[in-house]
């Protein structure tokens, strides 16, 4: 089992300086990879976003990148380009004015012809990036599965809090038939008075219906089973978030179906009791892969 929120950090050399990756994760539904990086660095983005969803299944990815350098971001000349612009400003002045000069600096108005050092070196700039983007994410897969580990075991000790509640019940239950019994008793005596006769078949017969309408067998067979599952999960090497979530919706609904089934004071205490523990474990499923 393993966490969503998580954070990891790699770094990697490069010609210009030290590349940064940093991966921050929080609970989502799917998988969402957002990336920030320095417009010198926008190629890498796009690039990191794909590493981003082929190593990571679920939640909300935050990656941030950049350089850090103490001589500051080196600039590149792109010298062929500087070169054939130069010749065709020569070929244009031979044309329009011979003779006359063409000076070095009309190349400062010729777009993209001083680059950052960083879009020089895309494929040693993507291989650093990989190698970041990877020690980063054995980072954050770290402290996921180390609080993963501390999520298990909080929701080990509040099944086992429900289960206790579900056991209880499940006692409580045979006593339930005598209940019916004795209060319709008493309630009939009061309508008709000490003094009419009760039929005793038709007596049963309504202890039976009552008793029938309030079963909650089924309802703690089925609970038991999604507990059973439940804790199975925890051993998984799969993500498992998803189907932990599905299972606590149908265990709250069992709790609730036996809580309107059973008229008991002390199953109704039981089933609050269960009912605030499922309650706290679905708020931290939402945060289990």
């Amino acid at each position: 089992m393993k966490s969503m929120t998580g954070f990891g950090v790699g770094e990697a050399s490069t010609p210009v300086g030290r590349l940064v990756v940093e991966v921050r994760a929080v609970n989502h539904r799917f998988l969402d990879v957002r990336v920030r990086a320095p417009r010198e660095l926008a190629d890498l983005a796009a690039f990191a976003e794909q590493l981003g969803r082929e190593r990571l299944s679920r939640g909300r990815i935050e990656v941030a990148i950049r350089v850090e350098s103490s001589s500051g971001q080196a600039i590149a000349l792109d010298a062929e380009r500087a070169r054939a612009a130069f010749q065709a400003l020569c070929a244009l002045r031979d044309e329009l004015a011979p003779g006359s000069e063409v000076p070095l600096s009309v190349l400062a108005a010729v777009p993209d012809l001083f680059a950052p050092a960083t879009e020089r070196a895309r494929d040693t700039m993507r291989a650093a990036c990989r190698d970041a983007f990877d020690r980063a994410v054995v980072a954050l897969e770290a402290m996921r599965t180390d609080e993963g580990r501390a999520l298990c075991e909080d929701l080990r000790g509040r099944l086992h809090a429900v289960r206790r509640a579900a056991d209880s019940i499940g006692t409580r239950a045979p006593q339930l038939v005598e209940g019916y019994h004795r209060r319709l008793r008493n309630r009939i005596a009061r309508l008709v008075g000490g003094d009419a006769p009760l039929d005793p078949g038709r007596l049963e017969q309504e202890i039976a219906l009552l008793a029938d309408r309030s079963d909650v067998s089924e309802e703690l067979t089925r609970l038991s089973s999604h507990c059973a599952q439940f804790e199975a999960l925890f051993d998984s090497k799969d993500a498992c978030g998803r189907r932990l979530d599905f299972l606590l919706q149908e265990m709250v609904r069992e709790v609730n179906t036996i809580g309107s089934k059973a008229q008991d004071a002390e199953v109704a205490h039981l089933v609050v009791d269960a009912k605030s523990e499922l309650e706290r474990m679905r708020e931290q499923v939402q945060n289990v892969e």
